[in-house]
């Protein structure tokens, strides 16, 4: 039997200026975000328009979960996708929402951010991209 490994262009798929990378992550915080953060019904649902409207095929279900008391109490949930996956944490008393959307398939952000911005309405958020080799 023999085995042979890819080549980096055979795996790492997203090309940006000329540099081939293995995956795209987003790392998004949003403050202070409307009632449906809330609502673990909110949340999945979140997550089945999320994965079509960036073009990602899902990998079952997503799972959701509250988790924690006081302060501490919040929501987490993973939807994973055929090329990674998204997960979301949340704090119920200050109403903050934390997203990691990570693929190996190239997504636009600004729809991750617009629909963040649709259906959280958060008073303020902050991003970063990391293009992981």
């Amino acid at each position: 039997m023999t085995l042979s490994l890819q080549t980096t262009a055979e795996y790492r798929r997203i090309l940006v200026d000329g540099v081939y990378y293995y995956g795209k992550h987003l790392v998004l915080s949003a403050t202070t975000c409307n009632d449906q953060l809330l609502s673990l019904d909110a949340i999945n649902q979140f997550l089945k328009t999320l994965v079509v409207r960036i073009d990602m095929v899902a990998f079952g279900e997503p799972l959701a979960a509250r988790f924690g008391s006081g302060i501490e109490e919040g929501i987490s949930a993973v939807q994973l996708i055929e090329t990674s996956a998204i997960t979301i944490h949340t704090n119920d008393q200050a109403r903050d929402l934390y997203l990691d959307v990570f693929s190996c398939k190239g997504y636009n952000e600004l729809d991750v951010l617009d629909f963040v911005r649709e259906t959280f309405a958060p008073a303020d958020m902050n991003y970063q991209v990391l293009m992981r080799k």
